[in-house]
């Protein structure tokens, strides 16, 4: 099964309940299995984390991480189908076209007796929880390597940055009134729309950066009133700010809680990732990438939040790298079926070309960062390859 033929038959899963995860999961361990590779299946909760991995163990060592997981679609979208270079369906592009990708490069590079490659499989890349992930877990017990890369959609670019997430739940107040008469109130409902408004006017909400216009503000949930008779006298919303590299986030609330009659109740934050250019293995992978994708490659940054800032947090360099296509999250998304074969070739040329540009970078591979507190005990485990 090629990768075209291995990102058609991902779609069919729907990831996006527990249920479809577990059966989409044990497709993924059968296929690596089948091709003898030993594959290990953990656990977050009650959702499983597979992770695999080929290569010398004193190698330098490169870590593939994907998600399995999706968001909710109708049912039609997991009934995949194909117009011209396009596979059509919920998850395509985010990112189980990657996801392929990487799969069938841990079965290219198995022979290569030169750099240590790990898989890692997650289920909850799509969770609304910032706070508890299982890439993080799965980093706490020491499944780390000297890069990392996830496999987001990037259109065959390298991401080296991505925004922040801050999201924020915000009580908007008013005063009630009788529904007949309105002007008697103060329609918390309405002053919170206005708000939301002012918000995206913020200063913080005109700031650029090298590699982003501005940051993205959405109001994702508004709840407000408890009768149709009745003004209503609060309103909550939650807001999704993603925000820009060196933005400060005690600023940026500080903005939000200036607006009259606004108060934020709770925030859950992620950092934003940043990785530098410079870095050898991000140069590697440029150039591997370039050579497949007529010098095109360049380093962009990503709108989206993903799973490299968990590694990132842990002092490992990590990108972001995956397939062309469009229209993730909604109901026409696609991928490119040649950019996900351009991608699978990408990263095989990136390994096998990695021991060369170590050996430019004066002869020495980068270290292994320190792993987090929480996880030094575990260092035998890292060098045994399992993580509990």
């Amino acid at each position: 099964m090629d990768e075209r033929a291995l990102a058609e038959r991902l779609v069919t899963y729907d990831t996006s309940s527990g249920e479809g995860l577990r059966r989409a999961a044990g497709f993924v361990k059968g296929w690596l299995e089948s091709r003898e590779i030993d594959v290990h299946e953990g656990s977050f909760g009650e959702l499983p984390v597979l992770t695999a991995e080929v290569g010398p163990r004193d190698g330098p060592t490169v870590v593939l991480h994907g998600h399995l997981d999706v968001v909710p679609g109708h049912a039609e979208q997991f009934s995949p189908r194909v117009e011209g270079d396009r596979l059509i369906g919920r998850g395509a592009y985010d990112m189980k076209g990657g996801l392929a990708a990487m799969m069938c490069t841990l079965r290219d590079v198995a022979e290569q007796d030169a750099v240590r490659v790990r898989f890692v499989c997650v289920p909850d890349e799509e969770s609304e929880d910032v706070e508890s992930r299982s890439t993080d877990d799965v980093i706490r017990g020491g499944f780390v390597g000297d890069f990392a890369i996830t496999g987001e959609p990037t259109d065959l670019h390298v991401g080296v940055e991505a925004k922040g997430v801050l999201a924020c739940r915000v009580r908007v107040s008013g005063r009630s009134a009788h529904g007949s008469t309105p002007w008697l109130g103060d329609n918390a409902v309405l002053k919170a729309i206005d708000a939301f408004r002012r918000i995206e006017s913020l200063p913080f909400a005109r700031e650029s950066s090298e590699l982003f216009d501005r940051p993205s503000i959405n109001l994702g949930r508004i709840k407000g009133g408890d009768r149709f008779n009745k003004v209503p006298d609060e309103c909550l919303m939650d807001v999704d700010i993603r925000y820009l590299p060196g933005q400060d986030v005690s600023d940026i609330l500080r903005q939000i809680g200036e607006i009259p009659d606004c108060h934020v109740l709770r925030t859950l934050q992620r950092v934003p990732a940043f990785v530098s250019r410079r870095n050898p293995y991000v140069r590697a992978l440029v150039e591997a990438i370039g050579m497949r994708n007529s010098g095109k490659s360049m380093s962009v940054g990503r709108d989206g939040a993903s799973d490299a800032v968990s590694f990132l947090e842990a002092g490992i360099p990590a990108v972001e790298f995956g397939p062309t296509g469009g229209g993730h999250h909604g109901p026409q998304e696609w991928v490119s079926l040649s950019s996900v074969t351009t991608c699978r070739q990408s990263l095989n040329d990136f390994i096998f070309s990695l021991p060369r540009w170590l050996d430019q970078n004066n002869g020495v591979a980068l270290r292994r960062p320190k792993l987090p507190e929480s996880a030094g005990d575990r260092q035998a485990e890292l060098d045994g390859g399992g993580f509990a």
